[in-house]
């Protein structure tokens, strides 16, 4: 029994990952296909298994829909009180992240792990949380449906026509320890459906109507069928790797075609896929790479890569197996991922060349143990002449080498004559062929053996100096001598190969290397630039290389080029354009305007488009090769980091810089403004006592002193819309609600108003049924006197001015109207932004601030502010708040 020494790497990385497991906790998934199949309830049963059993279970947060079994499963189980949230108005329950992490049970349950949290939670999604007591060390139990898996999210859209909101990444299924699927046929659900036992009597007819369909629910289920499987296929691979287990395990169809250059092969890539489609099953279409290939055409190279693209058009993952033997190399392949079937080509060579060099197609199948391997034919073609392959150039200086090595070899034989014998001048013949097939291949090799063969017959096997041959044994003799050359150049002519592919290699990770070492150090896109197409030109060497990248139009233009001034057509231009919109390569050597001179490859970083690299080759044969395009891709990929790179950064800088600005600004705005309202409030007070008290004063006297006042009230009242604004930005402000009738923060607000509002008609529209509202009545008063304020100044005298309160629905609405000049075209949204002034902003006294607080006192209290063109001519501003929960009922409160 051969046993197989283990990989220490991999020994490594299983402690490690091993050791990560303990420390973390562990995630169960309850997965199904919609709501209503039982996840809750098949949690809540297994909860109270492990609760019978000791564990220390406790429920984090169940939602259990009204749903009488579910709330009798909670019964007897620990439930952790749950974090309330007030938001909009509405006190939201959410988990209790901290308390969970306080009592730090063996288990908790948390319930819809795709829940997105209230605002002021300290995460925004529930499966944050759970990562969070996993990292704790805590065991968690939830529920997830398929629907909410990130990646199927646009095929849930295109089945059911619901785009679902709340979704999570799949690397959070993925991070789960266990997943447990269950399952209920989609007659059973409907009926849960009808019986109440899903939604409300009143919700389950629309959801039956609308998502609750049974095609929807048949595709769901196969969605959810086909993840868990996927689940389960991953693990076993896991599990085979860990276990070095080298054996078939046919329990998913994995489906594995061998192409090479022929062009049988995208007729072994069509079957494959048919093969594929109605076995269900996953397919990969590999090439291998052995020492012999590398002698492969130009025409051999870009048909592999041809069929390649075949198969990823048609759905297939594609790999590049390298090894010494074909065979060797597809099993190998075939063992470690799990393949069931391996498709191969019917052989067209003449039986002979199995019988002398072997068959790939034998060994495959010998040595594919629980394997199937399908053999298949091709279409039938006319014959074609095989492309030679490439061989190095011999010039006559080798093969004249080659004879002089064979005269040396002959005199140095035969000047020792007297002391060697026959097998000794053999072996100085065999020397010297090896020495020739090293150094100059197999022509000049093949020239040694047999010229090796006739001075040996000649000089040393009687009788001497003639060709003839006495003993007919010396005949084996000869042959294995010219056997040893052909054999030996062969080999040699493959060392070489070897070495020609590895200085390649080498030279494509040099490239890399030396891209992504400069591009580190390139902080400005300009430089980046010039550093890639300056490695890009050398890695291709064709005629030029172009990035493009998008101006402060958005529209595409030439960064940098090599040769440098290179430009590009019209034609070009809208080739590259194509690109950066969509995203994928276009031009010449690609399925989307191959007439195009270039080949242009979208840069993306975070799934953007930064820019486009463009390649104008001398030979467009080139870009066929699969190697070829690898190279590019990678360094397209190189380069598109360092762009995404840099515009990061500055948008990381124009961030910082805004803060600090932001943050000098408020902090300059609310010591000035702390340092001018003493002043103010002085000089406002003097003037007022003057007015009032001084009634003998002259008709000037008294004007100035009206103008020292109201001049001293308007910068009072902007010293506190800056601080307000301060406050607002800062996070600073505290809202103390109270259940106040809307009429008294109206009243407060006209009182505040009295002076300036005197000789204006002023119409309130308040209904005496108004409900009461809770708010905080001296900032709302604020947001109604800006309002008002605000009207005031816009409205000439003698028009009105028109307040009016209703309700709509769980909201109080607040109306404030006025025959100004109205709104500017399309600045309905701009009049709430700090500094905005509406039309005579230049003439009318205000900095732009007032609106701008009310949007922000409005939005703390949960409600929304708008503004539209009244109708015949002016403005109105409308407050939408909520309006809760309905007060505490206190007799002759409203009386």
């Amino acid at each position: 029994m051969n046993e197989r020494r283990a990989d220490p790497d991999l020994l490594l990385r299983r402690v490690q990952a091993e050791e990560a497991r303990a420390r973390r906790g562990k995630l169960k998934i309850f997965f199904g296909a919609s709501p209503g199949v039982g996840k809750t309830y098949a949690m809540l049963e297994a909860a109270r298994r492990e609760k019978a059993a000791g564990r220390d279970v406790v429920l984090g947060y169940i939602e259990t829909h009204g749903r009488a079994e579910t709330a009798q499963l909670c019964a007897g189980l620990e439930t952790l009180p749950r974090q309330t949230v007030t938001y909009r108005g509405k006190g939201l329950e959410e988990l209790d992240l901290d308390a969970a992490l306080r009592r730090r049970p063996a288990v908790v349950l948390v319930d819809e792990l795709a829940h997105t949290n209230a605002p002021g939670v300290r995460h925004p999604k529930r499966w944050q949380d759970v990562f969070e007591l996993l990292e704790a060390g805590i065991e968690v139990w939830t529920t997830l449906n398929v629907q909410h898996i990130e990646s199927l999210n646009d095929v849930v859209s295109q089945v059911t026509h619901v785009r679902v909101r709340e979704t999570l990444p799949d690397a959070v299924l993925e991070r789960a320890d266990e997943i447990e699927l269950v399952d209920l046929p989609p007659d059973a659900l409907l009926e849960r459906l009808r019986e109440g036992k899903v939604y409300r009597p009143e919700t389950a007819e629309r959801a039956e109507a609308q998502f609750f369909r049974r095609g929807n629910l048949l595709a769901l289920r196969e969605l959810a069928l086909r993840k868990t499987a996927e689940r389960v296929d991953t693990d076993v691979l896991a599990y085979r790797r860990e276990q070095g287990i080298g054996a078939t395990w046919a329990v998913a169809e994995h489906i594995l075609v061998c192409i090479g250059p022929s062009p049988a092969s995208a007729d072994l890539v069509r079957a494959a896929r048919r093969m594929a489609a109605g076995l269900r099953a996953r397919w990969t279409a590999a090439t291998v790479e052995t020492p012999a290939t590398g002698g492969f055409s130009q025409r051999d190279r870009a048909r592999v890569t041809q069929h390649l693209r075949l198969a990823q058009e048609l759905g297939a993952s594609v790999a590049t197996l390298s090894g010494q033997r074909m065979s060797e190399a597809i099993l190998d392949y075939a063992r470690e991922h799990n393949v069931t079937r391996i498709i191969l080509g019917k052989p067209t060579h003449p039986r002979i060349r199995d019988m002398l060099f072997g068959s790939m197609l034998d060994e495959v199948v010998r040595g594919s143990g629980d394997i199937d391997v399908h053999v298949i034919a091709g279409e039938p073609r006319e014959k074609e002449t095989p492309a030679p392959r490439p061989r190095a150039p011999r010039s006559m200086s080798a093969y004249l080498w080659s004879a002089a090595s064979v005269a040396a070899a002959t005199a140095l034989a035969v000047s020792l004559s007297s002391v060697l014998d026959l097998a000794d001048a053999i072996m100085v013949y065999m020397l010297e062929i090896v020495i020739v097939a090293y150094r100059f291949g197999r022509g000049p090799a093949l020239l040694a053996s047999a010229l090796s063969v006739a001075t040996l017959d000649f000089y040393f096997v009687a009788p001497h100096h003639t060709f003839a041959v006495a003993d007919l044994r010396h005949l084996a003799t000869f042959a294995g001598l010219f056997l040893v050359g052909f054999v030996t150049s062969g080999l040699a002519e493959r060392v070489q190969r070897q070495a020609t592919s590895a200085r390649m290699r080498e030279a494509r990770t040099a490239t890399l290397y030396a891209l992504a070492r400069e591009l580190s150090q390139s902080r400005d896109a300009q430089k980046i630039a010039a550093v890639a197409v300056r490695h890009v030109f050398g890695a291709v060497a064709g005629r030029g290389v172009v990035l493009l990248l998008p101006n402060g139009e958005g529209r595409l233009a030439v960064a940098c080029s090599e040769p440098r001034g290179l430009g590009l057509d019209e034609r070009e231009q809208g080739v590259a354009a194509w690109a950066f919109e969509r995203g994928e390569p276009a031009g010449t050597g690609t399925g989307t305007l191959p007439g195009a001179e270039g080949l242009y490859l979208p840069l993306a970083s975070a799934s953007k488009s930064v820019g486009v690299l463009g390649i104008l080759p001398a030979d467009a044969a080139r870009l066929e090769d699969h190697e070829q395009r690898d190279l590019l891709e990678a360094l397209s990929h190189q380069i598109a980091m360092a762009l995404g790179r840099t515009r990061l950064e500055e948008e990381a800088q124009e961030a910082r810089l805004l803060m600090e600005r932001e943050a000098l600004r408020n902090t300059l705005l609310s010591s000035v403004s702390h340092d001018l309202r003493t002043p103010l409030a002085a000089i406002t007070g003097a003037a007022s006592t003057l007015l009032e008290g001084a009634r003998a004063l002259e008709v000037m006297e008294r004007e100035l002193l009206s103008t020292i006042y109201e001049e001293a009230e308007r910068l009072n009242r902007l010293v506190s819309n800056l601080l307000d604004m301060s406050r607002l930005e800062s996070g600073g402000l505290e809202l103390h609600r109270e259940w106040t009738p809307p009429e008294e923060v109206v009243g407060a607000a006209l009182n505040r108003l009295e002076r300036a509002l005197e000789g204006r008609a002023v119409t309130a529209s308040l209904p005496e049924d108004l409900p009461l509202v809770p708010l905080d009545g001296v900032l709302m008063g604020q947001v109604l006197f800006n309002l008002l304020d605000n009207a005031v100044k816009y409205t000439p005298r003698g028009s009105p001015i028109d307040i009016s309160a209703r309700v709509e629905k769980d909201r109080m609405i607040i109306e404030v109207a006025d025959r100004g000049p109205g709104l500017p075209a399309g600045a309905e949204e701009r009049l709430f932004d700090k500094f905005f002034r509406g039309p005579g902003g230049k003439r009318t006294a205000g900095t732009g601030l007032g609106l701008a607080i009310c949007r922000g006192i409005v939005q703390a209290h949960g409600g929304t502010i708008t503004a539209e063109q009244r109708p015949g001519g002016g403005a109105i501003f409308r407050i939408a708040l909520p309006l809760g929960e309905a007060p505490p009922s206190v007799p002759g409160e409203r009386a």
